[in-house]
């Protein structure tokens, strides 16, 4: 069983645990009326990460901690800024298979190993406002570590970490750095206890990012669009725990990531061997189809639910809700299963092993050292002459699954195209920008023509099922009637979004 908590804080360098005669200037912080202490507790963490330190190198930590009044297992992962999330698991001898699972992604198949113990003695200390609320908690720690991969090197330092509580808005700390600072309190120079022990006492240091890039070109076509799959990879890698945990948008977000990154490998062949991008694309695809199941049906089930939440009570003939509820529970099962039997597959582990390959080594294709301009304009409008075939056959055929068909194919071609613009922005500004944005906005009326082709699936399924267990289907077909007209109205907006897009100025811009 597990837990988690987000944590803000920043670390700062102590002078010694003796002195504390610098605390006296946090009372000229706006907002803190007092410093109330709260005692001493003895601290003992032993710090598990890979042999190649591939937890601490991702901005990670997992540790085992007795004393204190949250002793257990914690799992730290970054979030953004000074804030990290961390996940607990009750003390146990071995790592809990839980937080194992969340780390994954980032150790892939790796061991964990004992690589430091960190004991502490933290003092704590309460920053509190006039009305007796806590604002921030200020630990004091005389740290003493020593390294676990054989040797006996230790060392020793003092450090103190304010932590905000719970919905307290992050500027107090700004607040509380500008004061410190101005009584000669500098911030950290490490990003974690276990960094600085790890330095300190020799038992090493997370290799360095891409350090096997050197055939990379500064400023070339490889280095932009490396910059952009290294941004996805990185996403993806962060988003995992998430999807495990099965957190709001987690699924969305990481299926969106396996689409721009099949997307950007197909269209900057020029630039990365297919030959060994390929057999990736493939694997991403395979990935985005096992999310798809449980993306699909949450968006499902949502418009479904507002469509009925929106009809006059006295248009809801049987059970319509217990209904919807039944079949979104099967569904949603299922799509689950599938999901986490994908991100503990083999084949989950190789993909990401590949991913990582394909960032540290990257395997350049001929016009890897380039300039980007010309590169980047040639794959956008690659992508955009498909996306224009697309549209024009869909707009030739009458009404009807052949049409529904060719306009599900016209906005996987949007989306594609408008990946393309996303690795070219920091080269080309504005026009590649504006371009995604207006193809963006041809994906939308195909996406909800989409939608609404699935959910007339989805709702005849329903009437079927409710006319075979005796039940009114009036309220079905009423639906399916909204989501028929609905598909009319995108296929009659269509046509006016796209002449947004393919304006002459658009292509002239790109190709400027």
């Amino acid at each position: 069983m597990t837990h988690s908590k987000r944590e803000t804080e920043r670390k700062y360098e102590a002078p010694s645990a003796d002195d504390t005669s610098w605390l006296a200037a946090l009372f000229g912080v706006e907002g803190i009326a007092s410093v109330v202490e709260r005692g001493t507790d003895e601290l003992d963490a032993v710090y598990y990460d890979t042999d190649d330190l591939r937890l601490v190198g991702a901005s990670a930590t997992l540790r085992r901690r007795t004393g204190g009044p949250d002793a257990g297992w914690h799992l730290k992962l970054p979030v953004s800024g000074d804030s990290r999330e961390e996940v607990r698991a009750p003390l146990s001898e071995v790592i809990p298979d839980s937080l194992r699972d969340l780390a994954v992604s980032r150790v892939r198949e790796a061991e964990l190993r004992p690589v430091v113990r960190i004991r502490s003695t933290r003092s704590t200390r309460h920053l509190v406002d006039s009305a007796g609320m806590v604002l921030a908690e200020l630990s004091l720690d005389e740290v003493h570590a020593e390294s676990l991969r054989g040797g006996t090197a230790r060392a020793s330092w003092t450090e103190t970490e304010i932590e905000l509580a719970e919905d307290v808005d992050s500027s107090l700390l700004d607040r509380v750095d500008k004061v410190l600072r101005g009584s000669g309190i500098e911030r950290a120079g490490h990003p974690s206890k276990l960094a600085r022990a790890l330095k300190e006492t020799g038992a090493g240091v997370p290799p360095l990012p891409h350090t096997g890039r050197e055939n990379v070109v500064p400023g070339s076509a490889a280095d932009e669009v490396l910059r952009y799959v290294d941004q996805q990879v990185r996403t993806l890698v962060d988003i995992d725990p998430a999807v495990r945990r099965d957190l709001p948008d987690a699924v969305h977000q990481m299926r969106v990531t396996c689409r721009r990154l099949r997307s950007t490998l197909r269209s900057y062949r020029p630039v990365l061997d297919r030959e060994v991008t390929d057999p990736v694309r493939e694997e991403l695809k395979w990935l985005g189809g096992e999310l798809g199941a449980a993306r699909d049906q949450e968006v499902l089930v949502e418009r479904l639910g507002s469509r009925i939440g929106a009809l006059p009570r006295e248009l809801i003939l049987g059970r319509v809700d217990p209904r919807l509820r039944e079949w979104n529970a099967a569904r949603t099962v299922e799509a689950r299963r599938r999901t986490l039997d994908a991100l503990h597959s083999s084949r989950y582990l190789e993909l990401l092993n590949s991913l990582t390959a394909l960032t540290e080594k990257p395997p350049l294709a001929r016009k890897a050292d380039h300039s980007p301009e010309k590169v980047v304009v040639k794959a956008i409008l690659k992508e955009y002459k498909r996306l224009a075939g697309r549209v024009a056959h869909a707009l030739e055929l009458s009404p009807g699954p052949e049409r529904d068909a060719a306009l599900h194919q016209a906005r996987k071609a949007s989306k594609k195209t408008r990946y393309a613009t996303e690795p070219a922005r920091g080269v080309l500004g504005k026009p590649a920008k504006r371009l995604g944005k207006r193809v963006k906005g041809v994906q939308k009326v195909l996406g909800d023509h989409q939608d609404s082709v699935v959910a007339r699936s989805a709702l005849r399924d329903l009437a079927l099922d409710a006319h075979a267990g005796h039940e009114p289907s009036f309220t079905w077909g009423l639906l399916y009637g909204q989501e028929q007209a609905e598909g009319d109205r995108c296929e009659r907006e269509l046509p006016a979004a796209w002449a947004r897009t393919s304006k002459p100025r658009l292509r002239k811009a790109l190709a400027a």
